[in-house]
């Protein structure tokens, strides 16, 4: 058949339109179902407020069935060490508010801001808050940072760790767990442009 043999109007272009928007539909669908969901994360904080976000929407992307990757630079690295040390820092979040874990209901519900100024002249206040933060996550059944990673990992998702900031500061690679690979921002940056989700932490 050539072009000319084609309808231009009536009801043989009618059916062959119908035939072409089913077998266009049918084909979108084998598409879509092949296709595997995809996000990258970019997780650059190292207190202990910020380690939640990145690994519980990377552990929960890949229970999702999602190809997930997390890129871990500046001070997201200190989540990648063996021994996690990591503390909550108000001084870098002035809108968290501070829940009691503990004392009467009424106490536990309020939420106490502080000023930026108060945690500063106050001695050993991030080990208290990082604490009471603790304490509260624990009441609330969330799981630690410790288990979230080691979760993550077994749902496959990728940690990346950043080479240049690793270098910069002064790292090595046996500081990190062993699952880490290594990637400049360069080699990332297609990987989050190609993603369905891209998120910054």
């Amino acid at each position: 058949m050539n072009m000319a043999d084609l309808p231009t109007d009536g009801p043989e272009l009618d059916k062959m339109n119908e035939w072409f928007e089913k077998k266009f539909e049918e084909e979108m669908k084998k598409k879509e179902a092949a296709h595997t969901p995809s996000m990258a994360i970019i997780a650059t904080r190292g207190t202990l407020d910020w380690a939640y976000p990145p690994f519980i929407l990377g552990s929960t992307g890949a229970a999702l069935g999602w190809d997930v990757k997390i890129f871990f630079t500046f001070y997201g690295l200190l989540m990648l060490q063996k021994e996690l040390d990591l503390k909550v820092s108000p001084l870098g979040n002035p809108a968290m508010p501070m829940k009691m874990p503990m004392g009467p209901e009424w106490l536990q519900k309020m939420n106490i801001s502080m000023p930026n100024a108060i945690p500063s002249l106050i001695p050993g206040f991030e080990s208290t808050a990082t604490v009471l933060m603790k304490k509260t996550f624990k009441n609330k059944g969330v799981a630690t940072i410790e288990e979230l990673r080691e979760l993550s990992l077994e749902a496959d998702v990728e940690f990346v760790a950043c080479q240049m900031t690793v270098d910069v500061f002064g790292f090595e690679h046996s500081d990190f767990i062993d699952e880490v690979s290594y990637a400049g921002a360069a080699s990332f940056l297609p990987v989050a442009q190609k993603a369905d989700v891209t998120l910054f932490t």
